[in-house]
C-alpha cells in the first residue's frame, strides 16, 4: 500500500516509538533525464522531470517497524498556510 507523502503541513510520525526524524523511505519513481557526458565519456545529469513516483513503504529508523507511519500536523502548519 503506497505511503503518503509528507506536505507544508504534515510529517510522518511512526505509530511504536513517536520517531519524527528517521526513515528508510522504499519509492519508484519515473523519470526523464538529460544526461551530458563530457569529453572523457563522464555522464553528469542536467536536468531531471519526474513523472510519477510512488513511495511503496517507510521504515523506522529507531525501531525498525515498517509501515507503521502516519501523517501528523507540523507545530508550524498555521504559519505556513498563511504565507
Amino acid at each position: 500500500m503506497p505511503v503518503p507523502l509528507p506536505t507544508v503541513t504534515t510529517r510522518w510520525r511512526c505509530t511504536l516509538c513517536g520517531n519524527l526524524t528517521r526513515f528508510d523511505v522504499t519509492r519508484s519513481s519515473k523519470v526523464v533525464e538529460y544526461v551530458h557526458l563530457d569529453l572523457a565519456g563522464e555522464p553528469s545529469v542536467e536536468e531531471r522531470e519526474v513523472l510519477s513516483e510512488t513511495v511503496e513503504s517507510v521504515r523506522c529508523r529507531w525501531c525498525n517497524a515498517v509501515d507503521q507511519v502516519e501523517l501528523v500536523d507540523r507545530p508550524d502548519a498555521a504559519a505556513a498556510t498563511q504565507a
